[in-house]
């Protein structure tokens, strides 16, 4: 939405505005003398007079329409015009108005110098003329010097002022732009956060879902082709369908919670986590279900976590275990967590092969090593020669660290179902 800009409207009606003030002037001065020229006795000014005055009319109103372009130009025309009219004409008519005029657009134009220095030269000529009248014979008294004086300062002073006015308009107009254009930038990085963030969920949840799925029907299936015997593969395929029930249940749960931002629109959106630490157990349950041997272990005194750091560390190990169940073709996985008053160590180690380009690729790193820095930590991955280890330390000072909740234990256990 473009924003209403009085600057920009200026400039768009500054030529109308021109021609309207420069026919209003034109009109006023023309009309008052022809009034005068009318009321005057016959014969009262001489038909060249005339004709001079009537010239130095067009030629000061002609020059109105040009006081944008050449201010002082025109100031110095329309000076020099009364200058010459008022000792020559007998009707005294306003043209003194079109200089009025042109000195103030001069200090609105900025050209406040030029201006003021035009305005101190008509009141010193004034002043003089006057002075070297005879007594008796003076056209302007002290008090009507005085007023003209005050009028000439006053054009300049309200010239400035609007300069200035438009000055401090201008620079407003900039900074709301200027606003206006860091603020669609930070919509639009909002929005793409939000896209990474939703599609890094979408990778974590689907990735080891999929993968436990896969890892269990596979293992049904081979049973049921190397047992043809009932009474051998039905327990075991059966065992293997109930863990991917649980984890296609798990999945969709997790997958609801996770586009259910997408979906409430402009809705209040959830703000606390569909997981975290508090259902590592489900997820070990569930590796384990796969046929992997899942030790977890605890070091030092575990607390609450913030949801959103609590769903990162949730994530890392969810994503860890991804990796093992899909890559490293390993029997035995052991996750640490270390406690400190500083930061939350998390590692997860197998014994499987490892990683063919010692674990510098893939989206599942990447995404996991991104959470970490997010909120200030690090994470590293890499072979340990008897496997693969990925470690992330993510502090908990800061501005999400957890204040004032209860320490909860977590128990340290091992084995497969």
């Amino acid at each position: 939405m473009a924003l209403p800009s009085p600057v920009r409207r200026g400039r768009v009606s500054a030529r109308t505005a021109d021609l309207a003030v420069t026919a209003a002037v034109t009109v006023l001065v023309t009309g008052w003398t022809a009034f005068s020229i009318l009321s005057a006795p016959a014969g009262s000014e001489s038909l060249p007079r005339t004709l001079l005055g009537w010239l130095l009319i067009a030629v000061a109103c002609g020059a109105l329409p040009l006081r944008r372009r050449a201010p002082v130009a025109v100031a110095v025309v329309t000076l020099l015009a009364s200058v010459v009219y008022y000792p020559t004409s007998s009707h005294d008519g306003p043209l003194m108005v079109t200089f009025a005029l042109a000195l103030y657009t001069a200090a609105a134009e900025g050209r406040f110098a030029a201006a003021a220095a035009l305005a101190s030269v008509t009141l010193l000529a004034v002043g003089l003329g006057e002075m070297r009248q005879e007594t008796g014979r003076r056209q302007i008294d002290d008090t009507s010097l005085l007023m003209l004086a005050g009028w000439l300062i006053s054009l300049v002073a309200v010239g400035r002022a609007q300069r200035t006015r438009l000055a401090y308009l201008r620079e407003a107009e900039q900074r709301a732009l200027a606003a206006q254009r860091e603020q669609e930038a930070r919509a639009l990085q909002s929005v793409a956060e939000e896209r990474l963030r939703i599609a890094r969920e979408v990778h974590d949840v689907l990735g080891h879902s999929l993968s436990l799925i896969h890892v269990q029907s596979s293992a049904a299936l081979h049973g049921l082709t190397r047992r043809p015997a009932p009474a051998e593969a039905l327990p075991a395929a059966t065992r293997a369908l109930e863990a991917v029930k649980a984890t296609s249940k798990d999945a969709l749960r997790e997958l609801r919670g996770t586009l259910g931002v997408l979906r409430q629109g402009a809705e209040e959106a959830p703000i606390a986590p569909v997981s975290g630490l508090g259902r590592l157990d489900e997820l070990v349950g569930r590796a384990r279900a796969a046929g992997l041997d899942v030790t977890t272990r605890t070091e030092g005194t575990a607390r609450r976590l913030p949801p959103a750091l609590d769903l990162a560390a949730y994530r890392i190990v969810q994503e860890s275990l991804t990796n093992v169940t899909r890559h490293a073709r390993a029997s035995e996985v052991l996750i640490t967590l270390t406690w400190t008053d500083e930061a939350l160590g998390l590692c997860v180690e197998d014994d499987g092969e490892g990683s063919p380009d010692g674990g510098a690729g893939g989206s599942g790193l990447r995404g996991m090593a991104e959470r970490a820095r997010a909120f200030g930590g690090e994470l590293t991955a890499g072979d340990t020669g008897q496997g693969f280890r990925v470690s992330a330390r993510l502090p908990l000072t800061g501005p999400l660290a957890p204040t004032g909740l209860a320490p909860t234990r977590l128990t340290t256990t091992r084995g497969t179902e």
